[in-house]
C-alpha cells in the first residue's frame, strides 16, 4: 500500500501571513525523500490554500507523481488539461465547508461526469472519483469510466473506537472488494490518522492512501520527514 501526502495545509500556514514560508515545494520534496509515493493537492474554487502557481511549480520542479484534487467544473478541467498532472481526483466542493465533507454523487451526475472526464482520459490523465463506500456510487464510477475510486474514509474515522466502528469498516471492506471485482483500482482517504490508519491494512485491494492533515499536524512536533516515515511504518 502506497502513501500520497496531501500538502494543502502547508499552504494554509503560508497563507496565514501572506508570505512565502513555508514552501509547498520544499514540503513536497521532503515528503518524497521520506518515501511518499506522490503528492496530492486540492486546488479549490476559492483558492483557500493551494494556489494556481503552486500546482504549476510542483509539476515543474518535482519528479514525482502529482495528484490534483478538483471539483468537476469547466475552470478546473481547463487547468487540468493545461497542467497534465499524473492523476485527477474529482471531489465534491462547497465554499462553506471546512474540508470535503462527503463523497461525490456519481450516480445522480453520471451523464455529466461521463462527459467531464472524457477529455482528461483522452489526455492520458488517470481519473479517480472520490465517493462514499456505497455500491450504487461504485457501479456509477465504473460506468463513468474512472480508473480509480477513492473511498471516503471520513465516516470510518469518525466512528473509530465507537460502537459503529465495525459497521463503517465493513462498508469500506465490501466497497473495496466490489470496486476491484468491477475492474476499478482502489484508493482511500479522509480523516485517517496515526491512531486509526492501521485498520486500512485489513481492507482488500487498497492501492494508495491519501493523507494530509494528520501528517502536517504531526510534523509541527516531530518534523515532516519523521511524520511521513512514521505514517509509512503504520501502513
Amino acid at each position: 500500500m502506497l502513501l500520497g501526502v496531501n500538502i494543502d495545509h502547508v499552504a494554509t500556514l503560508r497563507n496565514a501571513r501572506g508570505e512565502n514560508e513555508p514552501s509547498v515545494i520544499e514540503a513536497a520534496k521532503i515528503c518524497i525523500n521520506a518515501g511518499a509515493n506522490g503528492i496530492t493537492t486540492h486546488l479549490r474554487e476559492d483558492r483557500r490554500h493551494i494556489k494556481d502557481n503552486d500546482v504549476y511549480s510542483l509539476k515543474k520542479n518535482l519528479n514525482c507523481r502529482l495528484n490534483l484534487e478538483m471539483a468537476a467544473t469547466e475552470e478546473m478541467q481547463k487547468i487540468a488539461l493545461d497542467l497534465l498532472p499524473d492523476a485527477c481526483c474529482i471531489v465534491p466542493e462547497r465554499r462553506q465547508e471546512l474540508t470535503t465533507e462527503g463523497g461525490l454523487d456519481a450516480f445522480t451526475n453520471k451523464e455529466y461526469l461521463s462527459n467531464f472526464v472524457k477529455p482528461l482520459l483522452k489526455a492520458g490523465i488517470e481519473v479517480s472519483l472520490f465517493i462514499t463506500p456505497d455500491e450504487t456510487q461504485i457501479k456509477a464510477a465504473r460506468e463513468i469510466g474512472a480508473h480509480f475510486v477513492e473511498l471516503h474514509t471520513g465516516a470510518f474515522s469518525n466512528a473509530f473506537s465507537k460502537n459503529n466502528e465495525e459497521f463503517e469498516f465493513k462498508r469500506l471492506y465490501n466497497a473495496a472488494d466490489l470496486a476491484h471485482n468491477l475492474g476499478l483500482n482502489v484508493n482511500a482517504g479522509h480523516g485517517l490518522n496515526y491512531t486509526n490508519v492501521h485498520k486500512m491494512k485489513e481492507v482488500p485491494y487498497l492501492h494508495e492512501l491519501n493523507i494530509g492533515h494528520s501528517i502536517i499536524a504531526k510534523s509541527v512536533f516531530v518534523g515532516l520527514d519523521n511524520a511521513v516515515k512514521e505514517m509509512l511504518k503504520l501502513i
